[in-house]
């Protein structure tokens, strides 16, 4: 199975990005499944219910989310409704929606599970994603891939949950600091691993912003209002190929458009 993992997709410019270019890429790389990050793909911080069908639509076979997710109160409608919308599975079981699902690729593939996790380290304090990942383990089909999304701020949470899932998972990937990380590696000869897959947007910003408010607030230490950057944009992500139970190749991958 050939999947690529699209690091999160930040606003209108990286929608309009993936829907120009994700059907064409699709049919080049001969891939099976595409999966993609998109909390901050409705201007630049949080999904809408449009932007959510609008991702579907061009292609992008399941949605993982993070912390942002519920910007919009209308996603959570989308959240509870559609098992291709996933938000990470360690929030309270009150919350909408679902953090885990079995996906059927296409005939004479394996069913692809997937795992939505967010972290705890410089961020809200949620239930525990180990926990929350020994749980769903016990879910997944014996003969499916299972790939993972760590949505974290720290590399050494990222790094641990990997070791963790070595040899029981097959993909584990990190996202949400928006800068693509160059450690893709396989893990016991089983797990690709790579700690950040970067974001679809904006190149010349500020992960994804504008960078003259960031850098007001930088020097002046006063709130500003953020908006989006324009200028040139790239897709970020991995590209994983998984054979007989293995994870057999894993890379950083970009595109500019």
């Amino acid at each position: 199975m050939r999947i690529l993992f699209l690091g999160d997709i930040v606003g209108k410019s990286g929608r309009q990005m993936v829907r120009h270019h994700l059907p064409r890429l699709r049919h080049e790389l001969g891939l099976d499944a595409v999966l993609a990050n998109a909390e901050n793909a409705s201007r630049g911080l949080g999904l809408s219910a449009a932007s959510a069908r609008e991702l579907r639509q061009a292609g992008i076979d399941v949605l993982t989310s993070g912390n942002h997710i519920w910007k919009f109160p209308d996603i959570c409608a989308v959240l509870d409704a559609e098992p291709w919308l996933l938000r990470p599975a360690n929030y309270p079981p009150s919350a909408p929606g679902r953090g885990f699902g079995v996906f059927s690729p296409g005939p004479d593939i394996p069913p692809l599970a997937v795992m939505n996790l967010q972290g705890r380290v410089f961020m809200e304090p949620i239930d525990c994603p180990f926990a929350a990942a020994e749980r769903l383990l016990e879910l997944v089909p014996p003969d499916a891939v299972l790939v993972v999304d760590m949505h974290a701020e720290a590399t050494s949470e990222k790094r641990a949950l990997a070791h963790m899932l070595r040899g029981r998972a097959h993909v584990v990937l990190g996202t949400h600091t928006h800068v693509q990380t160059s450690d893709a590696r396989i893990l016991d000869g089983v797990t690709g691993f790579m700690t950040d897959l970067g974001m679809c947007g904006p190149v010349d910003s500020c992960l994804g912003m504008d960078s003259d408010a960031i850098l007001r607030k930088f020097r002046t230490g006063r709130p500003e209002r953020f908006e989006l950057a324009s200028g040139p944009c790239a897709l970020h992500g991995a590209l994983v190929d998984v054979d007989q139970g293995r994870c057999r190749s894993i890379a950083a991958w970009s595109f500019e458009g």
